[in-house]
């Protein structure tokens, strides 16, 4: 009876040890099939979730998939990163250990989170206007220049998404100075441009949090083959 019970205690740790290595591969395989798809700088973080994993490896479908994409480019907005959830990844391990190469590895869905930081957004502000970013929205505060005259402005920032775009449109502008200037929303609104999101992303809210504002995006039946 000892050394059934000390077998299987030895069984259940090299099963252990399979699990982790086998999900660090399919991993690995997923890192290097988004990198070459979505032309990334760099291969993302991958993490799945769940186990044991090689439940999930024998069914070929993998329930919950992190992919941390890190700091990016999109358009020439900077962004702090793409924080992207695949949910149902099919990838039949026995295809990926045969024929790595022609396996089409897809995700059913795709939810992902992408976050402009505060720092990205004045980059890109009009000369001389300062945009503060929290929960309850955007504020702004500075100068704009009218007839060469330099006058103290402040106003609230909507946010409008436009094909490719998010858009900066100002209301309750108030100025200081006693210099009246013309629709003086023409010199504080601007726009961001927002390139082409990794796995297909469609943006669907821009919510303005601390220090930033957050871009949700979503996709469904999400190629990852290279």
């Amino acid at each position: 009876m000892r050394k059934l019970i000390v077998f299987l205690i030895l069984l259940l740790v090299l099963v252990g040890i399979l699990d982790r290595v086998a999900v660090a591969g399919v991993e690995k395989e997923i890192a290097t099939r988004a990198t070459v798809r979505y032309d990334l700088d760099v291969p993302p973080e991958v993490t799945i979730t769940g186990i044991p994993f090689l439940t999930q490896a024998i069914q070929g479908r993998y329930q919950e998939v992190k992919v941390d994409v890190g700091r990016i480019n999109l358009g020439g907005a900077e962004v702090s990163g793409v924080d992207a959830t695949l949910y149902g990844v099919r990838a039949p391990l026995s295809d990926l250990i045969t024929n790595a190469e022609q396996v089409d590895i897809r995700a059913e869905r795709v939810v992902g989170e992408v976050v402009i930081p505060e720092e990205t957004l004045n980059r890109r502000a009009p000369q001389g206007i300062r945009i503060q970013a929290d929960e309850g929205g955007l504020a702004v505060s500075g100068e704009i220049t009218f007839l060469g005259q330099k006058v103290p402005a402040k106003a609230n920032l909507k946010i409008e998404m436009a094909e490719g775009r998010v858009k900066f449109i100002p209301e309750k502008v108030t100025l200081g100075g006693g210099i009246p200037v013309p629709n003086p929303e023409r010199f504080i609104a601007y726009e961001i441009p927002i390139g082409k999101l990794p796995f297909n992303l469609k943006v669907t809210e821009v919510t303005p949090v601390a220090d930033g504002l957050r871009v949700t995006a979503e996709a469904a039946d999400v190629p990852l083959r290279g």
